[in-house]
């Protein structure tokens, strides 16, 4: 099942948009035109991804300072210790959609 999370558009290149739909809470990434989502909420503490500050495909979460990789999830910084949720993504007429039965290698 297919959610509609935003028009790809209104994700300006090497910026990120908080969504929240059906009951989860997630970060889409646009990084040179392409489309990454993740789990909004940093794996270690309270931190919103969306609000971190992003370097190349690394996101730094603002509360302390983790960081992971925006197309792996991979933790890439202490003191994050457990990776981050990823999600297909799928462009369907311009916006961006996520499937969450779906990892991006096709789970």
């Amino acid at each position: 099942m297919k959610i509609p999370l935003c028009p790809a558009s209104v994700v300006a290149n090497g910026c990120s948009l908080k969504v929240e739909r059906e009951g989860l809470t997630l970060c889409v990434f646009n990084l040179d035109g392409r489309f990454y989502v993740t789990d909004d909420a940093c794996t270690h503490g309270p931190g919103s991804l969306s609000e971190g500050a992003i370097l190349d495909d690394i996101v730094e979460c603002d509360f302390h300072g983790g960081a992971f990789n925006i197309r792996t999830g991979a933790v890439e910084a202490p003191p994050c210790m457990q990776p981050l949720r990823t999600y297909a993504v799928e462009l369907v007429d311009g916006t961006v959609c996520v499937d969450p039965a779906r990892t991006p290698g096709g789970g």
